[in-house]
């Protein structure tokens, strides 16, 4: 049997492949792609702003179910159950546990992390990306079985929206009565307002686009600082203030991708404050440093940089999903699906913003 997948050939520039399905070693299995959603990522990648990702197969946020099953692998990584149909979601990266971040529990950082996504589609098993009909899961790679009561729709930005937001909000400590900020409302800020609401955080927004603004509303902002209404730093950092009894933000989120974000998150952040950068990821943008330094040193700062997640991130993300799919309307977040036939229309129209989230379906 053959598959097709999605290569990434140039900037910009993607091709419909076909090869023939991998056989399967011990370990391994063979997933079959049924909904992969367009990330921030792949806009990046597809304009070959990525240097680690470039030959290669598009996509890494999806849902799948078990086409085969190599020999000894019976269960999930939570050790459930595991037979041909089943639908799964898998940690789009991989975890050798044998370099040396791996070696002192740092998973997220993985040395080989992208050794099987960064490979080229001409190279076999060929299909190591999402805008695929197939997938290849790697021995050792870490996969969980979605449960019945969680859609397709909802579960395909569990493996990368969704765990990566609740990686990061434990990493600043978003507790019960944190204040927190965060910075855009695409879907990694309503993913992370969601978690941050049931977590018992008192949840600020900042955006200006009228739609997403509504969103946030509906994943569970409790405010929202509206920049088209408040149109400088000063103002937005005052109603910062004015909503934390002058104190500021115990936790700020930024994942709007723009980096004088960073900057200005600086101002919303409280003494001993902590602050996520994790939308910011072309290393070819810069800005104007346009605050002190030292207001880092003064206000004792804590600030982390966020890239993955801890893989077991992606079994709470799915059970997340299970315990709060009547509260927040995930399925909604996908507001047009397109074959990979479509899949540049998908990459430009999701750039354009006139499609708030793409979905691929491979027919």
């Amino acid at each position: 049997m053959k598959g097709r997948l999605v290569a990434l050939v140039g900037p910009e520039q993607v091709e419909l492949h076909e090869y023939d399905l991998p056989e399967i070693p011990p370990g391994a299995a063979l997933l079959k792609v049924r909904r992969a959603n367009v990330c921030g990522s792949d806009l990046h990648i597809w304009h070959f702003l990525s240097v680690a990702f470039r030959d290669i197969v598009m996509g890494h946020e999806f849902v799948a179910e078990v086409a085969e099953l190599g020999e000894g692998l019976t269960t999930d990584s939570a050790g459930q159950p595991l037979k041909v149909g089943d639908r799964v979601a898998a940690v789009y990266y991989h975890t050798c546990l044998k370099c040396a971040a791996c070696g002192r529990g740092d998973f997220s950082m993985c040395s080989n992390a992208v050794a099987s996504m960064g490979a080229p589609p001409t190279s076999p098993p060929h299909f190591t990306g999402a805008f695929a009909t197939h997938y290849f899961l790697s021995p050792g790679q870490f996969f969980y079985k979605v449960p019945d009561e969680v859609s397709d729709a909802a579960v395909a930005g569990a493996n990368c929206g969704l765990a990566q937001m609740m990686f990061s909000l434990d990493k600043v400590g978003v507790r019960r009565g944190t204040n927190v900020v965060i910075q855009g409302a695409g879907g990694l800020g309503l993913y992370a307002a969601a978690v941050a609401n049931r977590s018992g955080a008192n949840v600020i927004v900042v955006e200006r686009e009228p739609v997403r603004i509504a969103a946030a509303r509906l994943f569970g902002a409790h405010h929202i600082v509206d920049m088209s209404e408040l149109t400088t730093v000063e103002e937005r950092t005052q109603r910062i203030l004015d909503l934390t009894k002058g104190i500021g933000a115990d936790a700020i989120i930024e994942v709007t991708g723009r980096s004088e974000a960073f900057a200005e998150a600086i101002e919303y952040a409280r003494v001993g404050a902590s602050i996520a950068s994790v939308g910011n990821l072309n290393v070819g943008e810069k800005f104007e440093l346009k605050f002190a330094p030292a207001w880092i040193t003064r206000k004792q700062l804590r600030i982390v940089g966020v890239l993955r997640y801890d893989p077991w991130y992606l079994r709470d993300a799915i059970q997340f999903l299970a315990d709060n799919g009547d509260r927040f309307p995930f399925d909604a977040l996908t507001d047009r699906v397109f074959t990979m036939d479509e899949v540049i229309e998908a990459l430009e129209l999701s750039e354009s913003r006139i499609v708030s989230r793409a979905a691929i379906i491979p027919v």
